[in-house]
């Protein structure tokens, strides 16, 4: 069976119980994820920065921006998870947004972004309690998610991207 390019690391899934070390792990991904994703497009000229990582697929440009507008609305919504009786969130359009200008800029701009703003996440996280980890907001397109799942969520949504930038074919980080 062929890979699908746009999973490379397949699809979020996890069904087992969500236990403090399950959490910590995801936690410690998220913690991870800036500091991977600049080793990752260091060295990177705009040229291979603006190439696609899959044919029509975003520019590994675009996916280190769309990491920093995601994990930010991410973010809002953890706190909105914790803040509120089961909150119903709003979806935002991550193609368009990948289409403003604000997509052209340097990608160190999302790197610093990420970097603060996983700092700040990564000590949210790492302090909710076991009943906080089952407060929930709603999708409208998916339905109820916990605290709890929603960290193995973006766990796992911050490899995957991280995966289309390394399988990207932009040459040697020269």
């Amino acid at each position: 069976m062929e890979m699908d390019a746009r999973y490379p690391i397949g699809k979020f899934q996890y069904d087992g119980e969500i236990t403090p070390p399950v959490v910590e792990g995801w936690i410690n991904e998220i913690e991870a994820l800036p500091g991977l994703l600049r080793d990752a497009v260091s060295g990177l000229n705009d040229r291979q920065l603006d190439t696609p990582y899959r044919s029509g697929g975003w520019t590994v440009r675009q996916v280190v921006h769309h990491l920093a507008d995601s994990h930010m609305n991410a973010y809002t919504r953890f706190k909105l998870a914790l803040t509120e009786k089961t909150p119903v969130i709003k979806p935002y359009e991550e193609g368009k947004w990948a289409e403003l200008p604000d997509s052209s800029l340097p990608v160190d701009i999302s790197l610093s972004l990420l970097e603060a703003l996983h700092c700040r996440w990564v000590h949210l996280l790492r302090n909710l309690s076991p009943d906080e980890l089952q407060n929930k907001f709603i999708h409208p397109e998916s339905g109820e998610v916990t605290v709890g799942k929603n960290i193995g969520i973006y766990s796992w949504h911050g490899k995957h991207h991280l995966a289309h930038i390394l399988a990207a074919n932009v040459g040697t980080h020269s």
